[in-house]
């Protein structure tokens, strides 16, 4: 998996209400735990896991630009994958 900070505005995700209380812990501790995302064209992303923590993160960010930049891990994208990419060796497990 690929680890890199995303811009807030090219994450799609769900939009919804969320407690204080996140947005209090994240404002004070930042986020924990990185985005899970899944790459949709070059320059756009989908949301797979955290959709709550964008939101809170949309929210701080209208106070604060460093909310702007998300700690993301991408979710791997085997769909252009040859046979190339297994190897064709004869370790077949």
């Amino acid at each position: 998996m690929i680890q890199k900070n995303i811009a807030l505005n090219k994450i799609k995700y769900q939009k919804m209400k969320i407690s204080d209380d996140l947005i209090d812990s994240i404002f004070k501790r930042g986020i924990a735990i990185a985005i899970k995302v899944k790459q949709i064209d070059e320059d756009y992303y989908e949301c797979i896991d955290g959709h709550k923590r964008l939101n809170a993160l949309a929210i701080l960010s209208l106070e604060d630009a460093k909310f702007n930049q998300v700690p993301c891990v991408l979710q791997n994208d085997f769909s252009k994958a040859g046979s190339a990419y297994w190897g064709n060796t004869k370790n077949k497990h």
